[in-house]
């Protein structure tokens, strides 16, 4: 059965074949502003992947200490980091006020790329959290007040009443943000830029600092 579910290990035909669909020239191993040359794989991504090329796997840690990770979009990167919004009483939310540390993974599957960050969590500011939620969709809006994320509910006609509850309440006029919905800015220490090559051997550019403001160390890492 499993033989019937996984794919086949790619031969060498299937590697020159990817390999000449993903042209590179290598020069971004030069690069020092790893947030530059996120911006130029996400514009690349946003060209050519399906759909959501700002969606991102975002693992933290539970109470004891054993890992929890989910997909979720980025709705801003700079040189202070990747940003994202949600429910803070969700169990997402839960776990990164009990440890301000995460990880981040972008795969574009069509670029065969990917991108690794990891650091600090910090709090986006009410202002800025303000500022997004305002540019939501009404109905993303109302449904931000009516979804107790993460918790049971008996149904889904249960939550159905509870957006309509929410959009009596809050249909006419502007939306205000819910206290609960916020936003996170996750510092990093590390990023890393991964590259598909054929045979397994790919392409790796890892890099660090000491702290925010400090420079960025770059290292090639082997596949």
């Amino acid at each position: 059965m499993a033989d019937k579910i996984i794919p086949a290990s790619p031969s060498a035909g299937d590697y020159a074949k990817a390999a000449a669909n993903s042209p590179d020239d290598g020069a971004w191993f030069a690069r020092t502003d790893p947030f530059a040359l996120f911006s130029e794989w996400l514009e690349d991504a946003k060209a050519k992947e399906p759909n959501d090329a700002n969606a991102m796997a975002l693992a933290t840690a539970d109470q004891h200490g054993a890992p929890d990770v989910r997909m979720v979009l980025l709705k801003e990167v700079s040189a202070d980091g990747f940003v994202l919004y949600s429910n803070a009483e969700s169990r997402k939310g839960q776990q990164l006020a009990a440890n301000a540390q995460a990880a981040l993974c972008f795969h574009w599957k069509s670029l065969r790329r990917q991108v690794r960050v990891s650091g600090r969590v910090e709090p986006a500011t009410d202002a800025e959290a303000d500022a997004y939620f305002a540019t939501r969709a009404k109905d993303s809006q109302i449904g931000a007040w009516a979804s107790e994320q993460s918790r049971p509910m008996e149904g889904r006609f249960e939550l159905e009443k509870r957006i309509a509850q929410a959009a009596l309440k809050y249909g006419l006029g502007k939306t205000p943000r819910p206290p609960h919905w916020r936003g996170w800015r996750i510092v990093p220490d590390r990023i890393e830029f991964w590259r598909d090559r054929p045979f397994r051997l790919h392409d790796r550019l890892e890099f660090t600092r000491t702290g925010p403001g400090h420079p960025w160390v770059t290292h090639r890492l082997y596949p």
